[in-house]
């Protein structure tokens, strides 16, 4: 280790950087790596990859980005490939100052879209990701060049929004950072980039966490329940009926929407008229799964009537079809609960609202309210964390939680079917497997 100026250390170690190493080093210096590569960490926290190169006889600096967005393998392919340009006459300088040059930040959302749209796990991920930099962050940023972007024009976009659409907001920021670091790894701008959070942003806006109570999907309060379902039974349509099952089986939106008829095993079913042994189970392909993991949904008898009800298109594999044949949008879902709201509050009638913000229940919110009826029941809390699908536990508990409690959870499942339709004696009526958390 030797000195490189009265300000900065500067650090060769005995052998090429670790990605390791580059995720955890903290303290301020220069690390080398090869090929006139380094990384270079700042006081505040802020890392950057460099390279010192010789162009047409004279030595220079250029900025590669900063990790984690460009990985040390990413750096290390850039540095090499600029070192090859270099001596063959090039000049990899001038490239980057050209490309930065009349470069907005809505053509680089183009730009960085166009790349890596086909990463997104769906298309409701990919109208959202273009959705809310359109609606949000292109007024602000949009016309400006994303070399002139700094940090409180970013912060003008997510100030306004920051403490009444938290995770909005903390996912926008996470997204024009990504548009800022390929800018930059793309040549059209240098330096830290100005979304960054760790550092950064962290120290101007509070915490997701502090602020994001007031940002929760508003829910059915549970006395609202039983006359909501009867209710919402009135409603004609795809989109009712989804709702209908998206309820029984306290799943999410885009599970229930994206639900295709091999994922269902039937078995040997019951009706609410017979008592045969039923084991119906809806199984979700780990691709689908918000948490990357397959999971299993025990199907109630009136959840399974619902289901072979249904009409089928030809040609279309979704259960609940749009009307075309392809899947219904999360909007339609969401315009049922919102005209049952509609036609109550027209009829003199408050509807159903959130206790907590007086704001309509939504869709999502029906997992909150299930949530909630599970703990007041006396259910367990890995029981009903699982039947969210919800991660439960450390990453070490989750190693040894083999069992998804598919049987205990039908029982459980059963008497959230009857609470909806407002039997409160069958509902009750259940042997608690396990006490409560």
């Amino acid at each position: 280790m030797g000195d490189a100026g009265p300000m900065e250390n500067c650090r060769r170690p005995e052998k090429a950087l670790s990605a390791r190493f580059v995720e955890t080093v903290t303290e301020p210096g220069k690390y080398f790596d090869g090929h006139g590569l380094f990384l270079r960490v700042a006081k505040n926290g802020a890392r950057q990859w460099v390279q010192r190169i010789t162009i047409r006889g004279k030595r220079s600096e250029l900025g590669l980005g900063s990790p984690p967005a460009v990985s040390l393998a990413a750096a290390r392919k850039l540095a090499l490939d600029n070192r090859g340009k270099a001596m063959l006459g090039g000049d990899p300088l001038a490239e980057k100052r050209k490309a930065r040059e009349g470069l907005t930040f809505a053509k680089a959302v183009d730009k960085y879209l166009a790349a890596k749209l086909s990463e997104f796990r769906s298309e409701k991920h990919r109208k959202q990701w273009r959705s809310t930099l359109d609606t949000y962050a292109a007024p602000v940023l949009g016309s400006k060049q994303v070399s002139d972007i700094a940090v409180q024009d970013v912060l003008r976009v997510l100030e306004p929004i920051w403490k009444t659409k938290t995770e909005t907001a903390s996912r926008l920021r996470g997204r024009i950072e990504n548009v800022l670091s390929w800018a930059t790894v793309a040549g059209h701008r240098t330096g830290d980039n100005p979304a960054r959070w760790k550092g950064n942003l962290s120290e101007m806006l509070p915490k997701p966490a502090k602020v994001a109570k007031g940002d929760n999907q508003p829910a059915l309060v549970l006395g609202d329940v039983s006359r909501w379902w009867r209710d919402l039974a009135k409603r004609d349509g795809m989109a009712a009926r989804a709702l209908e099952f998206l309820t029984l089986t306290a799943a999410r939106s885009g599970e229930v929407r994206g639900a295709t008829w091999d994922e269902f095993d039937l078995g040997d079913v019951a009706t609410p008229a017979t008592s045969a042994t039923r084991r119906a189970v809806w199984t979700i392909p780990a691709s689908r799964m918000k948490n990357g993991r397959a999971h299993r949904v025990p199907l109630t008898p009136e959840a399974v009537v619902r289901l072979e009800s249904l009409p089928r298109m030809e040609g279309s594999p979704y259960v609940f079809f749009a009307a075309r044949g392809g899947m219904l949008s999360d909007m339609t879902i969401s315009a049922v609960m919102r005209r049952m709201q509609e036609a109550k509050e027209k009829a003199g009638d408050v509807g159903y609202l959130d206790p907590a913000n007086r704001r309509p229940a939504v869709p999502h919110g029906l997992r909150s309210t299930f949530r909630q009826w599970a703990a007041e029941q006396g259910y367990p809390r890995d029981m009903a964390e699982i039947a969210l699908a919800h991660f439960i536990g450390s990453e070490v508990e989750r190693a040894y939680q083999r069992s998804d409690m598919l049987d205990r959870r039908r029982d459980m499942m059963a008497a959230w079917a009857a609470f909806l339709q407002g039997d409160a004696a069958q509902a009750g009526n259940v042997v608690r497997l396990g006490v409560a958390e």
